[in-house]
Order: C-alpha cells, then structure tokens, then sequence
C-alpha cells in the first residue's frame, strides 16, 4: 500500500506539472505590435503617458485586449539606428505587426535620401521575413531644407509604400503640425495636448492591420 501511495503521488506531482507547463505564458497569449521610431513615438519632452503610444495602448486594451505594444522608440533614433537594433527586436518579440517611425532625423542632418531609402527597404525587408505585416509612417521637413531635397525626401514614403505593397500614414503630424499651438518651442516636436490627433491619424491606418490578423 505504500508503493501504491508514492507512485500516486509521484503521478499527480507530474499531471500537475504538465499541466503548468502546457499553459501558455500570458505574453505569449498576445499578438504584437512593435513600433520602432524616434522622438515622435518616444514622448519627447512630454509625460511618457501623454504620448501617442500610451494613448494608442489604452485603447487596444480596451477594443484590441488580445494585442500588445512594443514602443521600441528612442528619441534621436535614425534609419541605420533603426536597422541595428531591428533584427533583435524582431527576434525577441516576434511581432506580428511592425510600425516604422523614421527618417526624420536623417532628413534634418540632411543625408542623402538614397541611404535612407535603403534603411527603410532592409527594414522592411527583415520585418516580412520575420512574418511581419509593415506599416509605414511618413514625415516632412521644415520648408528650409531646400525645395529639392524637400522633394527627394518626400517621395521616399509613398514609394517604399507602393513598391512594397505596405500601408502608408501619409504624414504622422497631420493636423498638428500646421497648428503652432500644438507644437513644442522647436517648432519640431508636438505638445502633449497633440498626442490624441495623432493617435487618430495612426489608428485609422493601424485598426484594418489589427482586425485582419
């Protein structure tokens, strides 16, 4: 009768670990939205939580409870920044969705639109290897950079857009950035009280890309 009680008891001990160990982890429950940009997405000069993607967060968690986000933002962030840090980033959170937020700062130091074009393109590239859905936000330049460059730069978006088949937010600052009250003293950033225009202009390219998958 003793032998009988410890193999039972050595046999609930395993049942009650395969079943521990068959649950899924709660992250792993979750689909995943990666969004990798610059100062914009970062909440620059700004309360973390008024920015954009923490209003962007909350609201998935109420009408999108089975996504979560990755902010993988850092103000300053370039295109060739972006292309270092991306191939980890894709490893360790496997994204189904990956939004790219960048080129405004390799425009604003003025480097050639062809290196940033490339940038964009291997991004892309290793996110839809990854099994990544691409969203695409654009950007513009202060008017100062010259009406060439302007224009050069401006084309990278919509064509990496229609090249690759992606989704395309046209220009991220809609509505914010022709309103100087919206925007911080560098003319630059946007204020906290823009933030939930911007999470308007996401959320309309954004909501299809979540509802799809």
């Amino acid at each position: 009768m003793l032998v009988i009680l410890k193999k039972s008891g050595l046999y609930s001990c395993l049942l009650a670990l395969l079943l521990v160990f068959s649950l899924p982890a709660a992250s792993d429950e979750k689909k995943t939205l990666l969004i990798l940009g610059d100062s914009l997405s970062a909440a620059y000069n700004i309360p973390e939580s008024s920015g954009w993607v923490s209003l962007l967060e909350e609201r998935m968690h109420s009408q999108t409870p089975e996504w979560q986000v990755v902010n993988a933002s850092i103000s300053g962030e370039t295109t060739s920044g972006g292309l270092t840090r991306l191939p980890d980033l894709l490893r360790q959170y496997q994204p189904e969705i990956v939004l790219l937020e960048l080129a405004g700062n390799d425009g604003l130091r003025g480097l050639p639109p062809q290196r940033i074009t490339s940038n964009l393109q291997q991004m892309i590239d290793l996110s839809q290897e990854a099994g990544a859905q691409v969203l695409l936000a654009g950007i513009l330049l202060p008017p100062n950079y010259g009406r060439r460059y302007l224009d050069e730069f401006e084309k990278i978006f919509p064509s990496l857009a229609e090249g690759n088949q992606l989704p395309l937010i046209p220009f991220l600052l809609k509505g914010v950035a022709d309103q100087p009250e919206l925007m911080q003293e560098d003319a630059i950033h946007p204020t906290a009280e823009a933030q939930p225009v911007i999470l308007e202009t996401v959320w309309e390219e954004l909501q299809p890309l979540l509802d799809a998958h």
